[in-house]
């Protein structure tokens, strides 16, 4: 086996290959996020403990880990939830020196629950993705209404325009969400556990939308459907957005994800490169999370899909 202090660094590939998209950025994509020495808690309750890793743009970065390892904590501190001790650099720029208004125009933030304890229509929900840039008292124009029922109808939502938020499902409340964030139009996404109150194929196609947002594609077709309909969309010009996404399924990380940040007790323990790293290396990294695993590689036209398994 490989030494595994490798894992901790950023290894330089010249194609990433993912489940959704074909080939991924190169791993010289410009760096969004870089979180340096990172530690945070709660009170007197230190949970994280000096993490240090980079999200590049074009690419969704997954956080994985047992329960209390620090992932919905770090996601908290990098919103300014929590204070934190470390540097935090989001396109060259300090977190702790951005005002509240530049912080919400650069990070979009999707927590497991949503938050919203009001009857509103799902159109106004998604609207509020616009407060960040609009005045005091300014109501949405005609032209951000309409972008709002773009962004449902990019995730299905589009029948449910004007029906209480409220009454939705914990699944469908995420996708209106998600919706939101398409119009909010941040550098930086920070998802925590979005696929956790989704059905199978939700799961998947949360993931491909999110892979056409950060990668610049457009999230509608021509014919009125959407990029989960067996299409890359229409590629425009780079977003530079990045995604930072605590996920539950490691399956659906190891599929999605063109790296992986692997948290225990606080610690970051590993830093994976699923479509390049070798199957050893991730196997023992995983193994620490997760206990004895193994992978399988498939290849099917030029991409390498991993299968996790429990080593029996």
């Amino acid at each position: 086996m490989s030494d595994r202090s490798s894992l901790f660094q950023e290894n330089p590939r010249s194609i990433q290959v993912s489940a959704y998209g074909g080939s991924a950025p190169a791993a010289e994509a410009p760096v969004c996020l870089q979180v340096s020495s990172l530690s945070a808690g709660y009170g007197r309750a230190q949970i994280l403990k000096n993490v240090s890793f980079c999200a590049k743009q074009g690419e969704i970065t997954g956080l994985l880990g047992p329960n209390g390892c620090g992932k919905t904590t770090l996601l908290r501190a990098l919103c300014r939830q929590l204070p934190f001790t470390g540097s935090c650099l989001l396109n060259g720029l300090s977190l702790e020196q951005m005002t509240s208004r530049q912080l919400a125009r650069q990070i979009s933030y999707i927590p497991q629950r949503s938050g919203i304890a009001i009857s509103m229509p799902v159109t106004d929900v998604v609207l509020m993705g616009f407060n960040p840039v609009l005045g005091l008292l300014e109501q949405p124009s005609r032209a951000q209404k309409e972008k709002a029922h773009e962004a449902l109808r990019a995730v299905g939502m589009e029948a449910y325009a004007e029906q209480d938020y409220q009454i939705l499902s914990e699944g469908q409340k995420q996708l209106c969400i998600l919706a939101r964030t398409i119009v909010e139009d941040a550098s930086l996404l920070l998802l925590d556990e979005p696929e956790s109150s989704l059905d199978f194929p939700h799961r998947h196609r949360i993931m491909e939308l999110l892979t056409g947002i950060i990668r610049g594609q457009d999230t509608t077709r021509a014919d009125g459907g959407t990029l989960s309909e067996d299409t890359p969309g229409k590629q425009t010009v780079s977003s530079g957005k990045a995604a930072l996404v605590t996920l539950h399924d490691p399956q659906l990380a190891l599929e999605s994800c063109s790296r992986l940040v692997l948290l225990k007790d606080g610690v970051c323990t590993a830093i994976l490169h699923p479509a390049a790293d070798s199957l050893p290396d991730m196997e023992a990294s995983l193994s620490e999370i997760y206990g004895p695993i193994r992978l399988r590689a498939l290849e099917e036209n030029g991409r390498r899909s991993l299968i996790l398994l429990p080593r029996g």
